[in-house]
């Protein structure tokens, strides 16, 4: 079943408004094969053609450009040619009636998505910990990275049963803790890698699996599920 979000950068009473344009893409795009999540926005700033990106590789990377959604670590699934109503595809994606249908709406409410920042008080960790979180997906620095001090409070939630997903504050390339010496220590302490995910799809991925598959978050969350992993990262995206 497609689901398509759309929007405008400029109001409809705006002789630049790209509102008309993103609609009629989308509806075109509602109406296709493409049975995706998806956001459907201008694809330049020229009134041309608009993006079909998938829900889970989507960042809008600008305040005010027509073209400000873009897809992260992979291309968008296609493009929708304004003027001729067609569709052009890039990249493999789901088809109507692929699948039989499921719902699985449950979401588990207390998982916590946390920043590090140079300086950032372990504490924070502990924090969620005492309140009750059952899950915290960390946004750590390059390869996936959080200070030294912090590992003890990854441990100690892998401990009780929380667990501690890591992801990176980079939008593009994937996480990898293998390579120095403290992501080896946080992989020790219990963290689980996000892959390439973006750190707001890891928690909200967190949250469905601990509502639904809590017995199998570990190999869950490195599973693609919707789209949200790349079993290989192209360094051009």
């Amino acid at each position: 079943m497609p689901v398509v979000l759309v929007g405008s950068q400029r109001s409809s009473d705006r002789p630049s408004s790209d509102a008309a344009m993103n609609a009629v893409s989308a509806a075109t795009v509602a109406i296709s094969d493409i049975a995706e999540v998806c956001v459907v926005m201008h694809g330049s700033t020229s009134d041309d053609y608009c993006s079909i990106h998938r829900g889970t590789r989507v960042r809008k990377m600008h305040t005010s450009r027509r073209d400000a959604f873009q897809s992260m670590n992979q291309p968008p699934i296609g493009k929708v040619d304004y003027l001729n109503r067609t569709i052009e595809t890039f990249i493999p994606y789901r088809h109507r009636r692929e699948i039989e249908l499921e719902l699985f709406d449950k979401l588990e409410p207390q998982c916590a998505l946390v920043k590090y920042t140079p300086g950032a008080s372990p504490q924070i960790l502990n924090y969620y910990i005492d309140k009750g979180y059952r899950g915290i997906v960390l946004e750590g620095t390059g390869l996936g990275h959080v200070a030294s001090d912090w590992i003890d409070g990854i441990r100690r939630a892998t401990v009780e049963s929380i667990p501690v997903v890591v992801t990176s504050q980079c939008l593009r390339g994937r996480i990898c803790d293998l390579v120095y010496d403290t992501g080896r220590y946080m992989l020790e302490a219990g963290a689980i890698e996000g892959e390439d995910m973006l750190p707001e799809v890891a928690l909200v991925k967190l949250m469905w699996v601990l509502a639904n598959k809590p017995d199998e978050v570990r190999s869950l969350m490195g599973t693609p599920l919707a789209g949200e992993i790349s079993f290989s990262t192209p360094m051009t995206v």
